[in-house]
């Protein structure tokens, strides 16, 4: 039996791994992928973790997995499909068989909600991002675009009309979800346009984002777009279905948890996007993942 077990090798689920050998836990990480990262390897470059400036997702990830590497870090890759809680022991469910552990760390992730559109995924990190606060700065001086309407599409509009030569904001609808005083805020931005009643049909470009092709549904047609970045915020789902039941998790299925990353779970902790949380960045999972390894050292 393990004295730990990390579902999930991300951010959190590495860093967790990290301080939980530092402080002496027998301990394995548990993920389906064999390459560690997560959404990291989805990201182009990252310029705001500290000490790697303008290194790309995949390098960093790299990083961070060798690093729990030269600590000894046990991996097993297998895909989970539930968990079972006892008085004594978590029981980790896999294809690969029943792992056994006296504490568990969820470390999942979240995956954001796609458009499902044509060139999504091929400029995925070369101009298509999920994350305006993390790639944002890439864009400075530039015309970007932002598709959603809700909170988050809204704080991504401002956030990127204070860095940003042009920000068009599409919305399917013709009003918006956003809070008033967001709006408020987004509509005294004159660098922003707004577009109504409209959904992304496709984004182009060879090697980067070049332009869009947007449809109008109250006109009824297309139109195309010449922009260098398309924002997409039109939701984001934790990795938590599976655990369901398990713990307490608030509407969206995040699971809740403070800054001690304790759950409703004697001996369960959430660390990561998974946990309900303001700021989901690099360095705030990595922080959880310790946060989170020092909860259960204290438990145990």
């Amino acid at each position: 039996m393990y004295d730990l077990l990390i579902l999930g090798s991300g951010p959190a689920g590495l860093g967790a791994a990290i301080y939980g050998i530092r402080a002496g836990m027998e301990l394995a990480v548990i993920d389906r992928s064999p390459v560690s990262g997560g959404q990291v390897l989805t990201t182009y470059e990252v310029d705001n973790y500290l000490g790697f400036p303008k290194i790309s997702g995949g390098d960093i990830a790299d990083k961070f997995h060798a690093h729990a590497q030269q600590f000894g870090v046990s991996f097993i890759i297998a895909e989970v499909s539930g968990v079972t809680l006892e008085a004594e022991r978590k029981v980790v469910h896999t294809d690969k068989g029943d792992y056994e552990a006296r504490t568990l760390i969820l470390a999942t992730g979240a995956t954001h909600a796609m458009l499902g559109v044509e060139g999504e995924q091929r400029l995925a990190g070369m101009g298509v991002s999920y994350c305006a606060t993390c790639d944002g700065a890439f864009f400075r001086k530039r015309t970007v675009a932002v598709v959603g309407g809700g909170d988050v599409a809204v704080e991504d509009a401002i956030f990127l009309a204070g860095i940003c030569q042009k920000v068009y904001l599409i919305h399917r609808r013709d009003t918006l979800r956003a809070a008033a005083s967001l709006q408020d805020r987004l509509f005294s931005q004159e660098n922003v346009e707004l577009i109504w009643n409209s959904e992304v049909k496709e984004i182009s470009g060879e090697d980067m984002v070049e332009r869009i092709t947007v449809y109008n549904k109250e006109r009824n047609e297309e139109s195309t777009l010449e922009n260098n970045g398309i924002f997409i915020a039109v939701g984001i789902n934790p990795n938590t279905e599976r655990f369901r039941g398990l713990v307490e998790m608030d509407e969206s299925g995040y699971i809740l948890a403070d800054e001690s990353c304790v759950t409703s779970a004697a001996g369960v902790f959430a660390a990561g996007d998974i946990r309900k949380k303001p700021m989901r960045q690099i360095i705030t999972a990595v922080a959880d993942g310790a946060n989170a390894v020092n909860s259960a050292r204290k438990l145990l």
